[in-house]
């Protein structure tokens, strides 16, 4: 089977700071994916391009197929020992993870990553390697459907110090707060989250180091094809409906006119639930065959705004609820949780409807619309692709 690996990761800056110390650079192949946390020494803009550079040196260079000896002599000759402390310029995480769930993971001075498997913590065996005269650890294993990796940087380690601890969280609880937090709730965008939540607390909404989380859950394959809207050319109809009806995975009809063509096209009938959720957002539909249909614009406008509400940097840690079951809040827990990548198939007919100065001016820029969906959306590390017909 080949797997999917979903991603999450964000942090939480220095107070004061308005440049983070830490820098996550992630690369999403055909075959494989990187991810690299870097720490950068200290905080502020020196930290930050610290690990930056490191972090993009790592990850390009084991893109290229370069050798980890080889990318940290690399750094080595790039980035000088501070003087100072004589300590390094930079710690930091690489967890490559292939299309199989076998993954190589090597550690530089950053606290060790964390193996789940069925919400219980697994040992990782690790040996040490002295590359260019750091000592960096070095891990290979195979992962299963549902596995979770996370890597954080030691700014969580450290959280509370001085306030409401005094000698800080420390790793080991740290780690026991993760492992109950992984029994609850398996998704890596609400796992991040929460982490960062617990660390913002002990530091008092002030944190005293930079501190990210970086989750990643081992999950099957599953894309998502949405269609939007109808073709400006009706001869088209069938081929759009044909690619959907004949995609892998899942489902999703927006749109009143769309679904009707849907409908006449494979016999299907549509019956529009009764049940209204939410009062602001229209009521969903359902069609044998399609996992789920939506009304159009207004649906997709209020599943974006969710979804900036989750991905935006704006100092909230806390999961967004995706549990409720409005046209719009399934639409986002699709496109976050349970699709592996999305397909849109974007009709550009105009919707007399979209016409009518009585209605929000934002129903007359669906493609806009739909290219802020993606934009967002590949904000989670997922691949999305935009077809119109």
């Amino acid at each position: 089977m080949e797997y999917f690996i979903d991603v999450s990761y964000d942090s939480l800056f220095h107070f004061g700071e308005e440049l983070c110390g830490d820098n996550v650079e992630f690369i999403r192949e055909d075959n494989y994916c990187i991810l690299v946390l870097a720490d950068g020494l200290g905080s502020g803009v020196k930290a930050n391009i610290l690990s930056t550079l490191t972090s993009k040196i790592i990850s390009t260079m084991l893109k290229e197929g370069a050798t980890l000896d080889e990318a940290i002599e690399t750094i080595a000759k790039t980035l000088p020992v501070c003087h100072e402390r004589n300590i390094a310029y930079s710690t930091f995480t690489i967890i490559r993870v292939d299309k199989n769930g076998h993954v190589y993971m090597a550690e530089f001075d950053n606290p060790n990553a964390l193996h789940y498997r069925d919400g219980k913590l697994q040992e990782i065996e690790r040996e040490s390697r002295n590359i260019d005269g750091k000592e960096v650890l070095i891990s290979t294993f195979q992962t299963q459907l549902g596995d979770i990796l996370i890597a954080f940087s030691d700014g969580v380690v450290h959280a509370g110090v001085g306030r409401l601890l005094d000698l800080g969280w420390q790793y080991d609880n740290a780690v026991n707060f993760i492992t109950d937090s992984v029994k609850k709730d398996t998704s890596p965008l609400a796992l991040t989250k929460n982490i960062l939540g617990a660390v913002n607390t002990l530091y008092m909404q002030e944190p005293g180091d930079d501190s990210t989380v970086c989750t990643l859950l081992v999950k099957e394959n599953r894309p998502a094809t949405v269609m939007v809207g109808p073709p400006v050319d009706k001869e088209k109809d069938r081929e759009v409906v044909d690619r959907l009806m004949h995609s892998k995975g899942i489902k999703v009809v927006c749109g009143g006119t769309t679904s009707q063509i849907v409908s006449k096209l494979t016999g299907k009938e549509v019956t529009v639930s009764i049940d209204y959720e939410n009062p602001a957002v229209p009521p969903i539909a359902h069609m044998q065959g399609i996992d789920l249909v939506t009304e159009g614009v207004l649906t997709l406008g209020k599943a974006l705004e969710i979804l900036k509400k989750i991905t935006a940097e704006d100092g909230s840690y806390e999961p967004f609820n995706l549990k409720k079951n409005d046209g719009a809040t399934r639409l986002a827990r699709l496109f976050l949780e349970e699709s592996t990548q999305v397909d849109f198939l974007v009709g550009r007919a105009l919707n007399p409807a979209h016409q009518n100065p009585g209605m929000p001016i934002s129903l007359g820029l669906k493609l806009n619309l739909i290219k802020e969906l993606a934009a967002e959306i590949e904000k989670t590390g997922k691949k999305v692709t935009l077809s119109y017909y």
